[in-house]
C-alpha cells in the first residue's frame, strides 16, 4: 500500500517534470508575431472568447477594432458595454454591419451588400496602423455562403502588419483560413438550452 508520503513525493516529481517541459517549450518560443486566430465550431462561445481577448488587449493599453458581420438586428450587451468604454476614453471601436441572420433577412442581394460593406470597413481597420487587434466577428459565416471570396481575406491577412492580431469567428471556417491561422479553436457543442426549450437569456445570449 502506497503511503501518503510516497504519493506526495510522486506528485512533486511529476509536477517538476511538467514544469521543466513547460519551461523548455517557453524558452524555444522567442518570436514576436501578430497572430491570426480562428474561433469556429458549432458550440457557443466563439465571439465571447474573442471579446475576452479584447478586454485583455485593452488592459495592456492596446487599441482594438471590431467589425460584426451578420449581427445587427437586435441590441446586445457587448455593444452597450463597448459604448460605455468608449465614453470613458478606452481605445476601442465597434462597427456592427450586419442585418441579422440570413434566414431572417431572406434577401440574398441585401446580405451580399451588407457583407461587402462590412468587409470594406474591416479592410480599413486592418490597414490602419493605429490598431493592435482587429476582431472580424462572424466573418466565417460570410465566407461559408460565398458572400465574400476567401481569396480577398487571405490577401489581406498575408499583407497585414507583422504585429497586428486578427481574430476571426463563426462556424464552418474554411480550410484555406485554417491553414494560414496561427491558432484555431473548434468549439464543440455538447448541450444547449435551446434543446430544452429555454429561450435566449439576457447577459448570456445577448
Amino acid at each position: 500500500m502506497t503511503s501518503d508520503a510516497d504519493k506526495d513525493l510522486a506528485h512533486k516529481e511529476k509536477m517538476v517534470r511538467r514544469d521543466q517541459a513547460f519551461e523548455e517549450r517557453q524558452a524555444k518560443a522567442t518570436r514576436e508575431k501578430g497572430l491570426i486566430i480562428v474561433h469556429t465550431g458549432a458550440g457557443k462561445g466563439k465571439s465571447t472568447a474573442a471579446l475576452g481577448m479584447v478586454f485583455r488587449a485593452l488592459g495592456n493599453g492596446m487599441k482594438v477594432g471590431i467589425v460584426q458581420f451578420i449581427k445587427g438586428a437586435i441590441e446586445n450587451g457587448e455593444s452597450a458595454f463597448i459604448d460605455k468604454l468608449r465614453q470613458q476614453g478606452m481605445p476601442i471601436e465597434l462597427h456592427t454591419m450586419g442585418d441579422g441572420y440570413t434566414w431572417k433577412t431572406q434577401d440574398l442581394q441585401q446580405d451580399i451588400a451588407s457583407a461587402r460593406r462590412g468587409w470594406d470597413k474591416a479592410v480599413e481597420l486592418l490597414r490602419d496602423p493605429s490598431f493592435d487587434m482587429v476582431i472580424l466577428d462572424e466573418l466565417n459565416i460570410v465566407l461559408k455562403y460565398d458572400y465574400l471570396p476567401l481569396e480577398e481575406l487571405l490577401r489581406e491577412l498575408a499583407a497585414k502588419r507583422e504585429m497586428l492580431h486578427v481574430i476571426i469567428t463563426g462556424r464552418n471556417a474554411k480550410a484555406g483560413l485554417i491553414e494560414v491561422a496561427d491558432l484555431v479553436t473548434d468549439m464543440t457543442q455538447i448541450k444547449h438550452p435551446y434543446r430544452s426549450g429555454i429561450k435566449a437569456q439576457r447577459g448570456i445570449e445577448f
